[in-house]
């Protein structure tokens, strides 16, 4: 693993101008232009269509046979981001686990405050059911807010006794809307991205009045009993830090099978920068060797 390249990541991160606490309109644009100034690679395709009446974006790999379907929630505090901005990271998944990635546009608050965004994710997961008829063909992933809402559908899926995905993968959560884990001032000098104020804007704009500390809000607080087999994959650089790891032990206790990959000395959603950074790049590639384990495991039990 490179030092130098851990470097340039983080030297690139402190000189953006994006601020994830400062005005919603600017910061849109911003995080718009830094998530899709990679070109996508030529065999990657993509499609707009809609689940459950919500817009989502289908994301294939060209020339590769493609077995079952992630469900996938981009990050950006509930309040920015966008399916667009994050075919990238969800295409580097999807070609790492054989699989083809919807990437949905869930409503986005100040506009759109909670429950919308959950009520988008179940609502894409009901059709996605029914169109590929079996649940073990069916896994869920997201990141940042994303890795949030990823959890949350688990919990409204279980809820509603619908039948389950076969795996889910988190990317630095944002499981904890309250902000009281140590990292985020911990982590605050060498977290290049986050900073716990910012968090605290954005939570405000997402949940206005409402406890951050409800459950069906903050999985941490949550019992997640139930929840299929979980990735959840962190920096040690982040002010999330122990978002995540409060995560998968709250998911330990609730004998919930959960595998914590914490990866030293790299920041928030490292996995974007896969082009760029070793560990990034080996990081999804146990990803995907979780989701390709998993979905042979889940087929062979449904045969």
């Amino acid at each position: 693993m490179s030092q130098q390249q851990r470097e340039f990541i983080d030297t690139l991160m402190r000189n953006s101008p994006l601020d994830l606490g400062g005005d919603i309109t600017e910061q849109r644009v911003l995080l718009h232009q830094l998530l899709t100034s990679e070109p996508l690679p030529d065999d990657v395709v993509v499609t707009q269509d809609t689940l459950g009446g919500v817009p989502v974006l289908s994301v294939e790999i060209a020339g590769q046979q493609q077995d079952g379907t992630i469900l996938y929630f981009h990050g950006g505090g509930y309040a920015m981001g966008s399916a667009e901005a994050s075919v990238g990271l969800a295409s580097d998944l999807g070609r790492r686990s054989h699989m083809r990635v919807v990437t949905v546009d869930y409503r986005l608050a100040p506009e759109h405050p909670y429950p919308a965004a959950p009520d988008d994710a179940i609502a894409a997961y009901r059709e996605l059911l029914a169109r590929e008829g079996d649940s073990a063909r069916i896994a869920i992933a997201g990141e940042s807010a994303g890795g949030n809402l990823a959890v949350v559908a688990l919990l409204r899926i279980r809820d509603a006794a619908l039948p389950q995905p076969f795996a889910a993968v988190v990317m630095s959560p944002w499981a904890d809307l309250a902000g009281t884990g140590t990292s985020s001032t911990t982590k605050a000098d060498v977290d290049p991205a986050l900073t716990a104020s910012g968090l605290r804007t954005r939570a405000g704009d997402y949940l206005g009045e409402l406890d951050p500390e409800l459950p069906t809000a903050s999985p941490i607080y949550a019992d997640l009993a139930g929840l299929p087999p979980l990735l959840i994959q962190v920096g040690s650089n982040e002010v999330l830090l122990d978002d995540a790891t409060r995560l998968a032990a709250r998911a330990a206790a609730d004998n919930v099978a959960v595998t914590l990959d914490v990866v030293p000395q790299v920041p928030h959603v490292f996995q974007a920068f896969a082009a760029h950074l070793d560990e990034a790049d080996d990081a999804l590639d146990r990803a995907g060797t979780f989701l390709l384990s998993l979905r042979g495991e889940s087929a062979r039990q449904a045969a």
